[in-house]
């Protein structure tokens, strides 16, 4: 017989080089196969998941595949340039670097010299953070944040306020031992690659999920069960769970009153200036009745046993534990499910149902591991208690107006049932936990010519914190975080900085820098508003109302028709890249890991990573952290910085390979020049795995402890008690009630006394008086094939995603006579779109929702006039508006959580009807002029054979 011969091992490559992808904030190890070309160069052929990698083991998603095509897209820019022609036209001229990073100069160094804060530096999703932020500080400007206050501020500032850390990248259920999975709006587009790894492992062993979303699609579509909420409401459903778990007695004491201000005594005088407050001994620790001795004793005394019942009375006034407090609110039956049930769109018997199921697992499956471990009281421990429940969540309950509170009540319920750092509940992520005094608070302290007093960010611990100027009343930065409106904003309010700077309010600004930030489309709300607010000028001077726009990305968007001058980037296999443990690092909670990204290829265009650019742009200006004692550059370039940059002795960047007195070593030790070539040796990552015996418990245990300082994440032990109770939400409220030398504005009083309450509440986020105008809620989610909008130029990606309907329920689709792909007018109180609709049956009856950023402007990203993106492809965003609709009070009211000033960006409702389909989704806007013109009909990727 004649067989035919088969290579069954054929040449798949000619070279592997090892990475990290950039396709969204998985950050996975990537494989990237290298073929000759027929000239003998190098080219990317595909990209493949890295086995070996903590964080993916291989597997890869369509995105991180699709890598290739961000390379080869035709919008990538080219070269930099300035504009020509008026702001939005599209109208540039190619220059060189020098005469870009000379414009840049001649426009930075007057601001630096005079008045730093006129320049507003913000980026969007780089993953560079410590490292922009360090630049910002060197310059002097207060005004520096990036894109958390519009996507996740709520999340990660409730988290820390409350146990010190948060989910996101932050930390993970414990995929090993949990038994029960419950995710809340989780965003598909984010950590994709873990979930669902973890998903098929717990599903593997017959583990529970139960996903809680109006919408149901990616991880709630494999879901056991399905929870379609009334979005907002989330909060609501869990303080009524916690209100069946207190009531059945099913929650944890033991661990409350061991590793949670639950048995710390409150000042309960009214009459007392504390009134409130948590009480403390002289040495501030908090103090707890010891079961023991039945005095007040420091909670982290050797041998001490709180009391979460006892009492303490002085001078006629019993003070009560937080626990009583908690047991007050949470037992009362305002948050009972039959109270609930109709405004969270749930039965009461199904949230019953939901708190028993969470209760039996938690308890009735409770096991023990054999590990023996310590406690920070001295107290040695022979097993660890496992509770097999965990949860996970982000935007979708983030981004509303409750969204603080609703984040803080989830983490009460995982705290209640004791299933936060133990076997089989949710686990932090090295450099978590930290307790939110560990962090620094917010620094605004600014001097002509001098760095920034500290850094931008952090946590404020009381009024004294907040970020105004030497009159107490004009906001210290262009966004005001960390003022009376918005106290808490831990990561600024990036959505309120261009109407912000446009209206004058709190002050002007000379030049507005951002990096990777689509603010004229997908990024901002009132997309239409804000590029009149780009390009309107000052009638007298003629001069933009805005003077000048920097702006730099890899791709034509849409921002950079409304830019003044654009430093090209390059893509994320062209240039250095650095996930820190100073920043979102790629670490597990079993171990503190880091990565790079490093050139694999080089790039073909006059381009140049950002991050360099700020390092030569540093030197020129002459800022102190890039300036050497001579004058000169202190750092060449991004990969020079990673390498020799210390943010402290023996701390740098990178936390693996560092030079110690016995050769390499982890964590903290001095510069290696070679570092960069270790961490490409070992496919661009470094991991330390975390002691056994150290991996649990370890706000509390003195091994993990120990370890963290060992590695640099701590300077020294830092156990902390989670806080139920969160202390300074009260000292906001006594400021309100008149309380102390820092004072709120009177119009702001009630609503800092209603909102920022230190235990958890729900408050309503809608505009009850508009209720019947706009009935309906409308939402974005990103699809898992796509990441922000890093996904639209994408060849391959844009097959999955071409366009977007606008998705509607069964009950919806017959109420308005609508059939598949009919048009609808959806109005809201700030504008209104025409868009096609398909309907959706696994969707809350009264929610309508579609995928995000998957419009585009027609001339931008090098897409022809008539693709689809631009024909049928719309945003939700041109209802929406960075402000609420007028109150009648004369006041600009922040469409934001009132704590963080967090973007609500899914408190949108509308009202909708069918109408007669348009040409094309409206409204459509005049194209752009694309300054790299316009990509193939046919874009194919081959190489080799």
């Amino acid at each position: 017989m004649n067989q035919p011969k088969i290579d069954l091992s054929p040449k798949v490559s000619d070279e592997i080089r090892k990475t990290t992808c950039y396709m969204c904030a998985c950050r996975c190890g990537i494989n990237v196969h290298m073929k000759k070309d027929p000239l003998g160069d190098l080219k990317v052929a595909y990209i493949e998941g890295n086995r070996d990698h903590p964080v993916n083991q291989g597997v890869l998603c369509a995105k991180g595949s699709a890598g290739i095509m961000q390379v080869n897209a035709p919008s990538r820019l080219r070269a930099p340039m300035k504009r020509v022609g008026p702001r939005g036209s599209g109208e540039f001229e190619e220059i060189s670097w020098d005469e870009a990073l000379q414009i840049a100069t001649d426009w930075l160094e007057p601001i630096r010299k005079d008045d730093p804060s006129k320049l507003a530096f913000f980026t969007g999703r780089d993953q560079s953070q410590s490292f922009t932020s360090f630049w910002a500080q060197n310059f002097g400007t207060p005004n520096y944040a990036a894109h958390g206050g519009f996507c996740s501020v709520n999340m990660a500032a409730a988290g820390i306020y409350t146990m010190g850390g948060a989910f996101w990248e932050f930390g993970q259920p414990d995929w090993d031992h949990t038994k029960l999975f419950m995710l809340f709006g989780v965003a598909e587009d984010h950590d994709s690659n873990p979930i669902k790894m973890g998903i098929g492992k717990i599903k593997k062993r017959g583990a529970r999920v139960i996903g809680v979303n109006p919408i149901r699609t990616g991880y709630n579509a494999v879901a056991d069960d399905w929870v379609g909420i009334t979005p907002g409401t989330d909060g609501l459903f869990i303080l009524a769970m916690v209100h069946c778990l207190m009531k059945a007695g099913k929650i944890d004491l033991n661990y409350l009153a061991q590793y949670t201000d639950a048995p710390v005594l409150v000042n309960c005088d009214e009459g007392s200036p504390e009134f409130g407050l948590l009480m403390r001994d002289e040495d501030g620790k908090e103090l707890v009745i010891d079961r023991v001795t039945g005095k007040p004793t420091a909670f982290d005394k050797p041998g001490v046993k709180p009391d979460l019942s006892a009492t303490h009375r002085v001078a006629g006034v019993t003070h009560r534990p937080v626990f009583h407090k908690m047991a007050d609110r949470y037992l009362s039956d305002e948050y009972a499910p039959e109270a609930v049930a109709d405004r969270c769109g749930i039965p009461a018997e199904r949230i019953r149902a939901i708190a028993a199921e969470i209760a039996r697992v938690a308890f009735e499956e409770e096991f023990e591991l054999p590990i023996e471990w310590t406690d920070f009281r001295g107290e040695t421990h022979k097993t660890m208690t496992g509770r097999p429940v965990s949860f996970h969540s982000m935007r979708g309950i983030s981004a509303h107006a409750n969204g603080f509170q609703t984040c803080r009540a989830l983490h009460t319920l995982q705290i209640l049932l004791g299933t936060v750092e133990v076997p089989g509940g949710f686990r932090f992520k090295p450099p978590y936990p930290k307790p939110a005094k560990a962090h620094p608070k917010p620094h605004t302290g600014m001097n002509p010519g001098q760095p920034l007093n500290g850094p931008h960010l952090g946590f404020v611990q009381g009024p004294e914190d907040l970020a105004y100027r030497e009159d107490g009343v004009t906001p210290a930065r262009i966004d005001k975080a960390f003022t009376w409106e918005n106290p808490m904003s831990s990561h600024g309010l990036m959505h309120m900085v261009i109407s912000n700077a446009y209206a004058g309010d709190p002050y002007k600004i000379d030049t507005l820098f951002m990096y990777m930030a689509n603010m004229s489309w997908n990024s901002s709300m009132n997309t239409r508003g804000v590029i009149e607010m780009l390009t309107d000028k000052n009638e007298e001077t003629g001069e933009y109302v805005i003077p000048r726009i920097i702006y730099s990305d890899a791709y034509s968007s849409e921002m950079v028709a409304y830019s003044d001058l654009i430093f090209p980037d390059a893509t994320y296999l062209e240039r250095h890249d650095c996930i820190s443990l100073l920043d979102r690092p790629i670490c597990e909670a079993d171990g503190a890991a880091d990565a790079i990204r490093w050139p694999v290829i080089e790039p073909d265009r006059d381009v140049r990573g950002f991050q360099t650019v700020l390092c030569q742009l540093g030197a020129k200006m002459g800022l102190p952290g890039f300036t050497n004692d001579d004058g000169t550059a202190k750092y060449e370039d991004y990969a020079d910085y990673i390498v020799n940059h210390e943010r402290r002795p023996g701390i740098g960047p990178l936390a693996g390979w560092r030079m110690g007195e016995n050769g390499l070593q982890s964590g903290r030790g001095g510069v290696n020049a070679g570092q960069l070539d270790n961490y490409i040796e070992n496919g661009g990552f470094f991991v330390e795995h975390i002691p056994e015996g150290s991996n649990y418990y370890k706000p509390w245990n003195t091994a993990y402890q120990d370890w963290a300082v060992k590695m640099g994440i701590y300077d020294s032990p830092q156990p902390y008690l989670f806080s139920l109770y969160v202390e300074p939400m009260r000292k906001f409220q006594l400021a309100a009630e008149g309380h102390g030398d820092h004072q709120p504005p009177d119009h702001l009083r009630e609503r800092i006394k209603a909102t920022m309450d230190p235990l958890p509440i729900w408050y309503s986020n809608e505009d009850d008086n508009k209720a019947d105008e706009y009935p309906i809620t409308a939402l974005t989610q990103r699809p898992m094939a796509m990441y922000h909008s890093w996904g639209s130029q994408n060849a391959w990606l844009r097959q999955l995603h071409g366009h977007n309907p606008l998705y509607i329920p069964t009950k919806l689709m017959r109420e308005h006579g609508l059939k598949d792909e009919d048009w609808v007018k959806v109005t809201s109180p700030h504008g209104e779109i025409t868009v096609p609709v398909l309907e959706m049956a696994a969707l809350n009856e009264n929610t309508i929702w579609t995928w995000n950023a998957i419009g585009k402007r027609k001339g931008a990203w090098a897409l022809e006039e008539d693709a689809p993106e631009v024909t049928k492809g719309f945003l939700l965003n041109h209802l929406i508006h960075e402000l609420l609709p007028p109150k009648g009070d004369g006041l600009r009211w922040a469409n934001s959580d009132p704590i963080t000033g967090q973007a609500a960006w899914f408190d949108l409702k509308v009202r909708i009807e069918k109408t007669d389909a348009p040409a094309e989704s409206q409204p459509s806007l005049p194209p752009i002029k694309s300054p790299v013109g316009t990509g193939p009909k046919n874009l194919a990727w081959k190489v080799g054979k």
